[in-house]
């Protein structure tokens, strides 16, 4: 297979599972499977071949014959040297040569590169937009609130690689106790876990439709409960554009499942921010929010991207 024609294999590891993609050399996504995530960093490298060795396996590939591998997953990650650590999701807590150990479990033929999960899911977002898509906050609304940033086409990562930890930016002073030591941060109120502890399911669904099908069935505590989430995502997306000027900002997560009444209900707060202050009429923060693009695997296919080098 020519060089410029070969298959990337782009894997997004999370707590519970591992989503991976073989992804062509145009960007399309040929093949797709889920499995489950071993914890610990041997288990990931295990799960990681396994996954790799079915994926090129579908594709009618050998594994020596892929352009590359990347892994995109929660974490301290060192992209230069592809280390990991604090990936206490995964069971990894010191630092971790994971794309060495990887590289080395396939063969020590295939470069295997490793990003951050935010980081490849705004890749991701960014290919999916298309080419004119530069500057862009990925806002991943799940356990937690924390954002990716592609800033004039490049990835960034900051000093310390905390770039985009705006979920523990202070939302409501004296507020809600947050795990980081700190009280009232944005997570307290934007995250699926913030809805999940003021509203325990009482229908078996996931408590964010709950709340958003018992607002719109007229429900008072499920209307006000809707309405102050939404007031906290769109806070989030006011500090991305008020600091980053990003011209999209994608909700993702598992809370964005949620569809358009979570966008219309974080638009419609952004239109009411900005008929009082002619300042955020100008920067038409509701324009720029939109929704992950449906059945498009965003964390594996810009793992895949960066897989193939074409990291920004």
């Amino acid at each position: 297979m020519a060089q410029d024609q070969r298959l990337t294999i782009g894997l997004d590891v999370g707590g519970t599972k591992v989503l991976g993609v073989v992804v062509d050399a145009q960007g399309y996504v040929r093949h797709e499977i889920l499995a489950a995530t071993v914890p610990g960093a041997d288990g990931v490298v295990a799960g990681a071949v396994a996954a790799v060795q079915t994926l090129a396996t579908r594709a009618g590939v050998a594994v020596d014959d892929l352009a590359g591998v990347g892994i995109g997953l929660p974490g301290v990650v060192r992209a230069a040297d592809g280390t990991v650590e604090h990936a206490v999701n995964l069971g990894i807590e010191g630092r971790v040569p994971l794309a060495t150990m990887l590289a080395e479990a396939l063969g020590g033929t295939v470069p295997v590169r490793v990003e951050n999960d935010l980081n490849v899911a705004v890749v991701g977002s960014a290919h999916a937009l298309g080419p004119q898509a530069q500057d862009i906050g990925f806002l991943a609304l799940g356990t937690g609130v924390a954002a990716g940033l592609l800033l004039d086409g490049r990835l960034r990562r900051g000093a310390w690689g905390a770039a985009g930890e705006i979920g523990h930016l202070t939302l409501v002073p004296g507020g809600l106790p947050c795990k980081c030591g700190q009280l009232g941060c944005l997570e307290q109120y934007a995250s699926g876990s913030a809805l999940d502890a003021a509203w325990p399911s009482r229908q078996g669904l996931p408590s964010p439709a709950e709340v958003f099908a018992a607002a719109e069935a007229g429900d008072p505590d499920a209307v006000a409960l809707r309405d102050q989430f939404a007031w906290a995502v769109a806070s989030a997306v006011r500090i991305l554009v008020l600091t980053c000027d990003v011209r999209h900002v994608v909700i993702g997560g598992g809370v964005s499942s949620l569809g358009e009444p979570l966008l219309r209900a974080v638009r419609g707060e952004l239109d009411r921010e900005a008929q009082a202050s002619p300042f955020l009429r100008t920067v038409r923060l509701s324009e720029r929010v939109t929704l992950t693009p449906v059945g498009v695997p965003v964390g594996a296919l810009g793992a895949a991207i960066v897989g193939r080098g074409a990291q920004p």
